[in-house]
C-alpha cells in the first residue's frame, strides 16, 4: 500500500498545521488563487513560512515500513540478552528494555489504531482516553522477554493490517481528534507520531545497554553521545 502525501504547500499548512490555519482560513485560500506574498499581513507570512519551512513530504507507505521494521529489528536487539542487560536501566525512574517492550505493547492495544478509528468515526467529538505510560508495569510480571518481543510482534501486525484496510485518503488524514492534553491533532500527526515513538523508543533502548559499558569504555567515554 503507497499512499503518497504529496502534497501541494497549501495542504502541507493544513497537515502540519491545522490550529493555526483554521484561523487564517479565508487569507490561505487567497494565498492559493493569488500565489504572492505581497498581499498577506507579516503575521500570516510568518505562519506559512516556518510552517513551509519544516515540512516534508510524507508516504504513508514510509510510515508502514518503519512499523513493519521495529518488532524485528528489538528482536535482533534483545533476544537472547542475558537478564541482567534486558532489566537494566538508566538509574531512578528511568526503564529498562524490559518496560520498553510492555510499554509499546500496551500503545498497540489502547492507542494507535483506536484513536485513528476514532478520529474517522467521530472527529473532534469524543476525547481520547488518556493512554496509562505505566501500565506495561502491571501487565508485563511474570511474562519473559522473550514472550513480550512475540507478543509485540503478532499485535503490531495485526495493527498495520488495520491500518491498510483503513484505505486512507489525503482528505482522512486531514480530520481531527480531540486530545485531552494538545486539543485538536490530525490523523496524519498521530499516524506520523506513531513511527516516531517507535524511533524514540529504540533509542533509548540503545542508550540503556550502552551504558552497560560506561565504565568499561575508559576514555572513550568522552567520545560516546551514547553515555551522556
Amino acid at each position: 500500500m503507497a499512499i503518497t502525501l504529496a502534497m501541494s504547500s497549501i495542504e502541507k499548512v493544513f497537515f502540519i498545521c491545522p490550529r493555526v490555519c483554521h484561523m487564517h482560513e479565508n487569507r490561505v485560500e487567497e494565498f492559493d488563487q493569488e500565489t504572492s506574498l505581497k498581499h498577506h499581513d507579516e503575521p500570516f507570512l510568518t505562519c506559512v513560512s516556518s510552517v513551509l519551512r519544516s515540512t516534508v513530504e510524507i508516504e504513508l507507505a514510509d510510515i508502514i515500513d518503519l512499523l513493519n521494521r521495529t518488532p524485528r529489528a528489538l528482536n535482533e536487539l534483545l533476544h537472547g540478552l542475558p537478564k541482567t542487560w534486558i532489566e537494566s536501566n538508566e538509574g531512578e525512574n528511568t526503564w529498562s528494555p524490559f518496560d520498553v517492550i510492555g510499554h509499546l505493547i500496551h500503545g498497540e492495544r489502547v492507542n494507535w489504531i483506536p484513536r485513528a478509528k476514532m478520529i474517522l468515526e467521530f472527529g473532534e467529538g469524543k476525547v481520547f482516553e488518556p493512554f496509562d505510560r505505566f501500565a506495561q508495569f502491571g501487565a508485563s510480571r511474570g511474562k519473559t522477554i522473550a514472550t513480550l518481543l512475540e507478543e509485540f510482534e503478532g499485535i503490531r501486525q495485526e495493527n498495520i493490517r488495520a491500518l491498510e484496510d483503513m484505505n486512507l485518503t489525503l482528505e482522512d488524514l486531514h480530520k481531527c481528534g480531540h486530545h485531552s492534553e494538545f486539543g485538536r491533532v490530525t490523523l496524519g500527526e498521530l499516524l506520523s507520531t506513531w513511527a516516531a515513538h517507535d524511533l524514540d523508543h529504540l533509542v533509548q533502548t540503545s542508550r540503556t545497554l550502552a551504558k552497560g559499558y560506561r565504565e568499561a569504555v575508559g576514555p572513550w567515554r568522552a567520545f560516546l553521545s551514547v553515555m551522556k
